[in-house]
């Protein structure tokens, strides 16, 4: 899953992503998109990259 992260992380924009944490209680300062995505629901990464 390394990888396909990797490949959906890129299509989505730090904003959204940062959003989208929010929304879900987790910290955002100092924590890079990768690290945000590990973290995030598969739905809503899937959701977030087809908006792009």
């Amino acid at each position: 899953m390394g990888e396909e992260l990797e490949a959906l992380v890129k299509r989505i924009a730090a904003k959204d992503l940062r959003e989208a944490a929010k929304k879900r209680g987790i910290k955002t300062a100092c924590v890079k998109k990768i690290d945000l995505a590990k973290q995030l629901p598969r739905e809503v990464l899937d959701e977030l990259s087809s908006k792009q």
